[in-house]
């Protein structure tokens, strides 16, 4: 199954306007998606926001439906929230911490990840440790297995970090969960829309997911995926009146599912897009699309080693969609302006935003330029060239 460029390009009103590297920092959404959005907020502000709301019961509940299908789950074990920040610190601190318990974690893990860890050091007693990368910058598997000892809580790892093209080796670190009987949690939010993700396959028993990246959906929307068996293991951080049940004035009862990690407000013309923005990802089928975006990129690095004074950056045996490099003599800042200048959408990853990586490879800031299946031919001649012109 392959797609239709130029179908999808022409559903797609930014391709009009600009060409767009910076899916990994949010994609172009595609006309359904805004489509859904408009349409809910129209009949918000015409009938009410309960009563759209109530019109709208059985497209929402539909999403649920549509994301168990994209990662291979059931509808029960996903909860819809404002994004993946939001999902990932839920599931984490939903962990009943002790003193001396153990996180173990990838040394290009996400900021904000390790900002918790940290926070839970503190906090808790708890200890976090990174695994060393192997020869090609991913989690090593052998000292992965090697690092487990009776202390360890959870495994949480970044499937695809922010720093470059690097995907980790998310089902081998799931065999090695699964054999020591320990948690783990993806951050997949990086990897969601543009790999194919099976949880089942993956062996993870949490992920954390955003709707405004690959998937194309709208800001503000995401989801957690929690395996049944682990729920009652957990302990979410807070209950509302939709998450939990007041049964007695002394007592409450949580949700039986994963919409305990939910609270009662939602955006819902948000979530409404972020359903049709599934929907759109599951008809083009996530094969072709992860198929296109790894040969994009492939090709994007290609073109890009031609640049005079030009260094690649990224690292894995396996790449996606992500391609940072660097220009000799330019701040990556004003890189990336200048190429915005000429309506050319790219971004800058700092080192802050996974200190041990960068820190290990001495990084500095890097353009990033992350490609979807609707780039085209000439958007990239277009970045190229003007690469080019700066070097």
């Amino acid at each position: 199954m392959s797609i239709d460029l130029a179908r999808v390009r022409e559903q797609t009103p930014g391709c009009a306007h600009v060409a767009h590297f910076n899916n990994a920092g949010a994609g172009l959404m595609p006309q359904p998606v805004l489509h859904a959005q408009i349409a809910h907020l129209q009949r918000e502000a015409l009938t009410g926001g309960y009563e759209a709301k109530a019109e709208a019961t059985e497209r929402l509940a539909a999403v649920y439906g549509a994301i168990a299908r994209l990662i291979g789950c059931a509808r029960d074990e996903i909860g819809l929230v404002e994004n993946a920040t939001v999902a990932w610190d839920l599931a984490f601190h939903a962990f009943r911490w002790q003193p001396g318990d153990k996180v173990l974690t990838a040394e290009a893990e996400y900021a904000s990840n390790y900002l918790a860890y940290l926070h839970a050091a503190e906090k808790y007693g708890i200890r976090v440790e990174p695994v060393p990368s192997d020869g090609a910058g991913q989690l090593d598997v052998a000292a992965l297995e090697a690092m487990i000892d009776g202390s360890v809580k959870l495994i949480a790892v970044t499937h695809v970090p922010t720093n470059g093209g690097l995907v980790n080796p998310a089902a081998e670190i799931g065999r090695v969960a699964r054999a020591h009987g320990i948690p783990y949690l993806l951050d997949a939010c990086q990897s969601v829309g543009q790999l194919e993700i099976d949880v089942e396959a993956i062996g993870c028993d949490l992920l954390s997911a955003t709707g405004r990246k690959y998937l194309r959906g709208p800001r503000g929307t995401g989801f957690l995926y929690v395996r049944r068996n682990l729920l009652d293991k957990l302990d979410p951080p807070f209950p509302d009146l939709h998450s939990a049940k007041w049964v007695a004035p002394d007592r409450y009862v949580w949700r039986p599912d994963a919409r305990r990690f939910e609270n009662w407000e939602f955006n819902y013309a948000g979530l409404l897009g972020l359903g049709a923005a599934v929907d759109y990802a599951l008809e083009l089928g996530m094969p072709a699309i992860e198929a296109r975006v790894k040969a994009l990129a492939d090709e994007l690095r290609g073109r890009l080693a031609e640049v005079p004074d030009l260094t690649l950056r990224d690292i894995g045996a396996e790449k996606c969609g992500l391609c940072t490099f660097t220009l000799d003599g330019h701040e990556s800042t004003a890189v990336s302006q200048a190429l915005r200048t000429q309506g050319i959408n790219t971004s800058v990853a700092d080192p802050v935003g996974a200190l041990l990586d960068a820190t290990r490879r001495k990084l500095p800031d890097m353009v990033r330029a992350s490609v979807h299946y609707y780039n085209d031919a000439a958007e990239m001649d277009r970045l190229v060239g003007a690469l080019k012109a700066l070097s």
